[in-house]
Formats: structure tokens, sequence, C-alpha cells
């Protein structure tokens, strides 16, 4: 028997085309599903791309590792019946669709008209979506695009809100105050996952403030914060228990007192004759009373307000080993706020502005506020001393503003609950490269946190979550709500009980 004689020049593109169209002629992928026993599934749901958006090479690659998985099952026997997806909603539909009208943020998009914006957020994820056919065909990525699942689809949204059912029965959803990395542009809470993508060198100020303590005016507490904003929102100074701290007299006798970290002692203020009148460990300090910074937010007075409370995060690498503490604006001053039972203090608006409470800072961006307040700091003798401070700070991937870490009332899924179960599982996984899965993903599921799934996003193009307080109390609302395409539904009468709210 004579061999075809294999040529020396191969054209491998034209060779590949030829395999792609023996394989749709023989209906290879239909066959592999088929030919496998239904009794051994290999579940397979693509993570959907957005098709709002034509697909790029990063996107051939991702697709590769999608194939690769699923042929290797096949080959073993298993049936994978390789479900494609697309992803109709969220922020990436959103700002692709604001840019294209010339709109900047939630307000231009509100007095658009939301019904209409959503409808063009409706079209444009389909827009693309030969595309991605075109390039998944050609690459030989096998997925069923035919009865493919759409986010935007009530189906999917149903199959959400049983998830959201399952947790709730488990006792894995709940409703708390939880301090987040917060978008005031976008007014959307980001993943850790996501902060991670947005890290940017900027120069914020750094400063030095003096707090008097109530019984010795002439000592103060010396704190150091780069977000001076925040001190409006101060409710304690955390220290550690185990440190030691300084009572010092600032360039010698005479001189004013201050108290702060012993080993920090030199750095934070600076070359001087420092004298030394007492060492204590940081909970002798605890409960020590101090007059706070700002007085615009009022506040009922309470046992362990504006006090010295014990934290074990506390260090001393930088700044005085005193921390301001804002229970709205940073998890570990969160923590300690519920140890403590301290007020949440929150004058600063979704969209990143005081609100009216702030007098000559209302509506001001927190962050442009920064000038003003240290020098009003300066001028009530608290400001010890106020230089620039070059750091990474985390911003929103999608939009380049800086996040806030910012409290809000939200619903969680309790993923810290099933950690040990989580850490199981990561075990058995076979993990390519193998330092992945005590590396980089073992450190992230490690220090899991709970899992924000709301509250009510900044977006408008969205699942509507079903109203899952109505166990605990009558719904008292009255406004109105959007459905799954955005349409305005009904204005919900009073302690009635809506399907969606």
């Amino acid at each position: 028997m004579a061999f075809e004689q294999v040529r020396s020049q191969v054209d491998f593109p034209k060779l590949e085309g030829e395999i792609l169209e023996l394989w749709e002629r023989i209906g290879a992928f239909e066959k592999s599903v088929e030919r496998r026993p239904e009794d051994n599934p290999f579940v397979f749901y693509e993570g959907p791309p957005t098709a709002n958006g034509r697909p790029g090479f990063h996107h051939a690659l991702a697709r590769a590792f999608k194939d690769l998985i699923p042929r290797y099952k096949t080959m073993r026997g298993y049936r994978v019946e390789r479900k494609g997806g697309w992803d109709c909603h969220g922020l990436p539909v959103e700002l692709q669709v604001e840019k294209e009208l010339g709109l900047s943020g939630k307000n231009d998009v509100e007095k658009y008209g939301v019904e209409e914006f959503n409808r063009l957020c409706r079209e444009s994820v389909f827009r693309y979506v030969e595309d991605w056919r075109e390039m998944s065909a050609r690459l030989g990525f096998w997925v069923d695009m035919d009865n493919a699942y759409w986010t935007l689809n009530n189906t999917y949204i149903e199959s959400v809100w049983w998830a959201l059912k399952n947790l709730y029965e488990r006792d894995l959803l709940y409703e708390g105050y939880k301090v987040t990395a917060h978008c005031p542009r976008d007014q959307t809470s980001l993943s850790s996952a996501e902060v991670a993508m947005g890290y940017e060198t900027v120069t914020d100020p750094s400063v030095y403030v003096k707090l008097p303590l109530v019984d010795d005016e002439n000592t103060s507490l010396l704190i150091w914060t780069t977000t001076p904003w925040t001190l409006i929102s101060n409710t304690a100074v955390a220290a550690n228990p185990d440190v030691e701290y300084a009572t010092v007299e600032a360039g010698g006798a005479g001189g004013e007192r201050l108290i702060l970290a012993r080993e920090l002692m030199e750095k934070a203020l600076g070359e001087g004759d420092h004298k030394v009148l007492e060492i204590v460990k940081g909970r002798d300090l605890e409960g020590k009373k101090y007059r706070r910074p700002f007085d615009y937010v009022p506040v009922e007075d309470s046992g362990n307000l504006f006090t010295v409370v014990l934290g074990d995060y506390v260090t001393t690498t930088e700044g005085t080993g005193l921390v301001h503490t804002a229970p709205a604006y940073g998890e570990d001053d969160a923590r300690t706020g519920r140890r403590y039972g301290l007020p949440t203090l929150h004058p600063v608006k979704p969209d990143g502005t005081f609100d009216e409470r702030i007098g000559p800072f209302v509506g001001v961006f927190v962050k442009e506020a920064d000038p003003g307040l240290v020098e009003e700091l300066r001028e009530k003798g608290l400001l010890f001393r106020a230089e620039e401070y070059e750091h990474s700070y985390p911003h929103c991937w999608r939009c380049g503003t800086p996040l806030l870490y910012y409290a809000k009332k939200a619903w969680y899924a309790r993923t810290t609950a099933v950690l040990d179960e989580l850490l199981r599982e990561n075990e058995n996984i076979n993990w390519v490269p193998e330092h992945v899965k005590w590396g980089r993903f073992g450190d992230w599921l490690r220090n899991n946190v709970d899992w924000a799934l709301g509250p009510l996003p900044r977006t408008l193009l969205g699942h509507p979550p079903p109203h899952l307080a109505l166990r605990k109390r009558p719904h008292d609302c009255n406004r109105r709500h959007r459905g799954a395409e955005g349409a305005l539904l009904y204005r919900c009468p009073r302690r009635s009980a809506p399907a969606v709210c």
C-alpha cells in the first residue's frame, strides 16, 4: 500500500481550516457529548464574557484553557455538555454606553432616563456576539452557544434568587454594617480581588495631630494619618497593648507633652532634646479620655467614646503607634468599634462628598477637603506637623477614581462560616503551577472575608434582588422599583410584600 507523499511545505492555517471543516461536517462536538453516558457528567458552565466588546488575544488564551480541561474530561469518559454563556449586566456594560452617550456617572444617567439607558445597554450586549462565535470556532473552542445562558433572562435571575434563598435558609446570608472598598464615581463596592487590580502611587497629606487629654490639658495623644478627612468621624484612638509608649516633653523641659510609641519618638518628633517623663505599656493607656479634633457631627457621649482602646493590629512601622479610629472608614476601625460599642459617624454621601452637617465642607469631595481641614487643625493648635507622603493607594480599576473605605448597610454571604471546608477543598485541587495552591490563591483564601452581595449597587442594569427583609420587619418603602430590564415596575404599597424590592 502506497502512502501519500508528505509535503515539505505545510500551510498550517489551511490545514487547521480543513480540520475545522471536518469537525463541522461530522458533528464531532455533538457526538463527543452524545456518546458519553448521561449518568457520568462533568459539569462545565462557561465563566461568561461580556459581548459588548470585541474579543482580543487575551480572550483566545483564556478560551484555550477553557477548552483544554473539558476535552481531557471527555477523553476520560465524562459527558461534558459545555454550556456557553453571556454576561449582560454590570458596570462594564454601563460604562461603555455612558461613554458612547457622553454621560458621566449616575446623576447624568438618571437625567438621561434610566429606561432608555438600560434599553441601549441591553442592545449593546448583543453587539459582538457573532464576532465571539467566529473567533471561538476558528480557535477550535467547543462550547454550546446555541443554548447559552444569558444573565439578563428571567430564568437566570430566578436561579440567582434560588441560590440566595438557599444561603438564607442555611444562615449564610445576613445584613450588616460593613466597611468595603467603595468607588464614589460608580457608587458601588469592589471585591478584594478587584481592589488589587488598581493600585497607583499617589502623594497624600501626612499629618501628625495632637488630641489633648481631658484630665490633663497639657498632655496630648499624638496620632498620625494620611486621610485627614476621616478625623471628622473619629471616635477613638487605638494602642497596641504590648507596645511601650512614652510621655515626652518635646524639645526638652517646658515643651509640650506628647504620648507616642517609644521606638517612634525620633522618627515622629524629629531631632531635638526630647525629655522622656514616663514609659508605660499600651494596655495602661486604655480608657484615657481625650478631646475630639472636630465636632461637626453631633454624638451622644458613651463610656468608650473618645478614649484610648486596644488593638493588636497597631504597629510601630510608621506613624506614632497610636491609630486614629473611625469605624465608618476602616475595616480594623469597624471591628474595634463593634468590640467597644463605638458609634459610626458617617457624614459622607455615596458620591464621596460631605453631607450638610459638615458646615464649610458640605458638598466637597472628601479628599479635596483635606487641605482645608488641615488648616483648621492648625488654627485650633492641634497640628503638630504636616508634610507630604508618597504611597501606593487603591483606585477603581474601571474608572481610575480613588477608592474610599466606606461603611454600608449591605447583604453578605457568610463565607467565613465555611472557611475550613473551603481550605479542605483547595487541598484537593490539582493546581498548575502547584505553588499557587497555598501561595497567591491560598493566601487569599486563608484571609477570606464575608462576600458583599450588596447594598443595592450603583449599577442600573442588574438583577433585581428579592426582598429578604420581609421575614424580619414589615415592608415600608413607598418607592418605585426596577425590574430585570430596568423598567420602573410599580410603586410599593405600604406594608405590603412585593415579590421584588
